[in-house]
């Protein structure tokens, strides 16, 4: 199937294969589409640093990608994943753990001081 990548990038949401739970948005070129498809690891494109990465190089918290599916567009991705320890650079198992008043639903996992050398809270 063609992806329909919007300046050569399409959004991936990611949610847990068991509980369906969102953990996280992120960007995915082709290539990084393809390492994910080739290795069952997510890999995701950041904007910021402008590279290819592999969830969980870092900190060891990979993403194990059991499915890939698109929406009726082909222009947004859907991964269901195993994750290892957070998914969220801040610690917590979703990117998603506070609602828009700021309030905090979720527990903190990881100290990300102890697994990120750039943490940005």
């Amino acid at each position: 199937m063609d992806i329909e990548y919007q300046n050569g990038l399409v959004p991936v949401v990611v949610q847990d294969y068991n509980t369906l739970e969102v953990l996280m948005v992120a960007w995915a070129d082709d290539e990084a589409v393809r390492l994910t498809m080739e290795t069952g690891y997510a890999h995701y494109y950041s904007r910021s640093r402008k590279k290819i990465w592999k969830k969980g190089e870092e900190s060891g918290h990979i993403q194990r990608v059991h499915q890939i599916r698109t929406d009726c567009d082909a222009d947004t991705l859907l991964y269901l994943v195993s994750q290892s320890g957070a998914a969220c650079h801040m610690g917590y198992r979703s990117c998603f753990f506070r609602t828009i008043e700021g309030e905090v639903l979720l527990d903190r996992i990881v100290d990300p001081k102890k697994v990120y050398n750039n943490t940005n809270e």
